[in-house]
């Protein structure tokens, strides 16, 4: 290959860049209601999230999709060309950190598995043409678009109107809080549990237990509810020295959204972190290879730690901008509004996920707290960030995509 080992120690760093830019940018789907709803602080929030994205990012991130770079264009295509697929994904990493970058600087939250998508379209384009394109995947990503901020919202607004109406709204708040603890514990176990629990029933350390993987899921799920109940009930009994009877619901409900965020970014670190390493990986197959990976691509550790390291920096230095895009200037989020928009994304996602359709946690989220903002009586939905927001993410995928060949044709020549 003519691409020789300093340049792949470039390759690679522009990877790390990338993964830095979907860490400012993507994190906020994790932590940014947390933040907004005053759960937990910035700092804490970077902390927090750093730990568990890292971890999700380097033990699990395996579990992404390896076959990233096939769901658009067709790498058999490329089998006597692999120098060509190799520079179109140098273009993809180009094109995604160069717009994630321009969107966190304006506190805009958008899709980098979109990004991705638009790159690897607006290359392969340029260099077989329109017929290299996946068009059906295309088609299932735009409905995503429209499907799951409505679903989100729709879910959100649900959740609310049923606390606000049992809880919020009851003379005995604080009764009904200790009823429902048990039933919030279980909702939120079961639902981040079945995203989470059957990879981690999958590590080696399981294998030595003759119990099914479904078992040790399920009795890994009971003694977190228990857990959790048991928290929550030694808390409330705290706060009701201390706090009125609103503020100890809030508290309360505080917890819960943090525990909430904390399941999102790990599930976010083992998952979109192969958009950021999964062009790299397939980078460094030709290059050891010089053959185009067609159904299989396995991803290095090193590698893995290096998205790992990259979206951690990027959510240190940046990640505040779209934190506050997402959790404070749509709507003014309480913990209890937090935890709603929280769970209501997590159940879109799962949904999604169950029927095959690619969705985004970023237009998730947004749709949820949408949706808790137009119910709410004492809330308006900043609609001028709402716009911002759509508009970015509308635009995410040509602009990807014209980068992508604007970008591969200036490094075609150079290889």
């Amino acid at each position: 290959m003519s691409i020789n080992i300093l340049a792949l120690v470039l390759i690679s760093l522009l990877a790390a860049y990338v993964a830095w830019n979907l860490g400012a940018n993507d994190v906020a789907n994790s932590m940014g209601t947390s933040v907004g709803s005053k759960a937990i602080t910035l700092n804490q929030a970077v902390i927090i999230a750093g730990i568990l994205e890292f971890t999700g990012a380097v033990i699990f991130g395996k579990q992404v999709s390896a076959t990233l770079a096939t769901k658009v264009a067709n790498p058999s295509l490329f089998i006597d060309t692999p120098q060509t697929f190799l520079v179109g994904m140098i273009a993809v990493l180009l094109s995604c950190g160069i717009w994630l970058q321009v969107a966190t600087s304006k506190g805009l939250p958008v899709a980098s598995s979109h990004a991705v998508v638009g790159a690897i379209a607006g290359f392969s384009w340029i260099a077989i043409g329109k017929e290299a394109i996946a068009w059906g995947n295309i088609g299932l990503i735009c409905l995503g678009w429209i499907v799951t901020p409505i679903i989100s919202a729709i879910v959100a607004a649900g959740l609310y109107s049923l606390l606000r109406y049992w809880l919020f709204e009851r003379q005995d708040t604080l009764k009904q809080l200790r009823e429902w603890i048990p039933w919030l514990s279980a909702a939120l176990i079961s639902i981040f549990g079945i995203i989470v629990l059957p990879t981690v029933v999958q590590l080696p350390v399981f294998n030595y237990l003759v119990l099914p993987k479904q078992t040790i899921s399920l009795g890994i799920g009971l003694i977190a509810t228990t857990g959790i109940t048991l928290y929550s009930w030694n808390r409330l009994d705290e706060y009701q020295k201390q706090w009125f009877e609103t503020s100890v619901l809030e508290k309360i409900m505080g917890k819960f959204q943090v525990l909430s965020a904390c399941f999102v970014a790990f599930a976010h670190g083992s998952n979109d972190v192969g958009n950021a390493i999964a062009p790299l990986a397939a980078i460094v197959y030709i290059f050891h290879t010089n053959e185009v990976p067609i159904n299989s691509l396995e991803i290095p550790i090193w590698i893995l730690v290096l998205g790992g390291l990259g979206i951690v920096a990027g959510l240190a230095v940046q990640g505040k901008n779209v934190i506050a895009t997402v959790g404070e200037n749509i709507i003014t989020l309480v913990p209890s509004t937090g935890f709603c928009a929280e769970i209501a994304t997590a159940t879109t996602i799962l949904l999604a996920s169950r029927i095959g359709l690619p969705v985004s946690t970023s237009h998730a989220l947004v749709g949820s707290v949408i949706g808790i903002g137009l119910i709410s009586t004492n809330q308006e939905v900043r609609w001028s960030t709402i716009k911002s927001v759509v508009l970015a993410w509308v635009i995410t995928l040509p602009v990807a995509a014209v980068l992508g060949a604007v970008i591969f044709s200036l490094l075609l020549p150079l290889f």
